[in-house]
């Protein structure tokens, strides 16, 4: 079972960047399709980004494509979310998310919630009009 752990939020203004990351431990960081998803005040929780386990192919939301970049570094057993020109409609809390999946879709990345089986406890983004 692998544990994660967010940091890097905070608050910034808009058109700012901040830099999240996910450490995990506890596992075989390397097998786990991981994804970083968000909730705002009020809403729903909502995919951001993913990224398959070799880190090869992402998949973003629209609402952050082109803005947004994740990544990951197997050796270090760490996610992370790139997120630039940010706007208050991004305020929300973070969270990174780990997902088991069969060997044959594993370096897929996938947005669907159900398909994670682990979560971290999320980081705050506010960003300021």
């Amino acid at each position: 079972q692998v544990q994660l752990v967010e940091s890097g939020g905070g608050l910034v203004q808009t058109g700012g960047s901040l830099r999240l990351s996910c450490a995990a431990s506890g596992g075989i960081f390397a097998i786990y399709t991981m994804g970083w998803f968000r909730q705002a005040p009020g809403k729903e929780r909502e995919f951001a980004a993913g990224i398959g386990s070799n880190g090869a192919r992402t998949l973003y939301a629209d609402s952050v494509k082109g803005r947004f970049t994740i990544s990951r570094d197997n050796a270090k057993n760490t996610v992370y979310l790139q997120a630039n020109s940010l706007t208050p409609e991004d305020t929300a809390v973070y969270y990174c998310a780990a997902a088991l999946r069969n060997l044959y879709f594993r370096d897929a990345p996938v947005k669907v919630e159900d398909e994670y089986n682990f979560w971290g406890q999320g980081t705050q983004v506010t960003v300021s009009s």
